[in-house]
């Protein structure tokens, strides 16, 4: 079994920063991507971010040149750098890893969710 650990979400201000982190533990060979989803409400669950296990990012428009993805991993950890918030970055966000586990083996691998944090955007 894998577990998702989530936390730095909160309030803060527009223009203000917020940093994520995530860390994965347990039966885990290898983490093959890790990424951050947002859903607002009303709203579907949208990438934010991804981070390939060579360190790899991408991101959606929306978020370009104000967060930053990074992961260490040796702690099967990931961060969400968010810099210059907007009211529309207001969200519920969730941690999603892509992870190769004993049971998996070393083929098509399994998706996990963490239990998703707040984060609010507000004047």
């Amino acid at each position: 079994q894998v577990q998702l650990v989530e936390s730095g979400g909160g309030s803060v201000q527009p223009g203000g920063s917020l940093k994520l982190s995530c860390a994965a533990s347990g039966s885990i060979l290898s983490v093959y991507e890790m990424g951050w989803y947002r859903q607002a409400p009303g709203n579907q669950r949208e990438l934010v971010g991804s981070i390939t296990s060579s360190g790899v990012p991408k991101y959606t428009d929306s978020v370009k040149g104000r967060f930053t993805l990074s992961r260490d991993s040796a702690e099967n950890t990931v961060y969400l750098q968010m810099n210059n918030l907007k009211p529309e970055d207001t969200a519920v966000y969730y941690c999603n890893v892509g992870v190769y586990t004993p049971a998996t083996g070393w083929g098509r691998g399994a998706i996990y969710w963490g239990q998703g944090t707040q984060v609010t955007v507000s004047s």
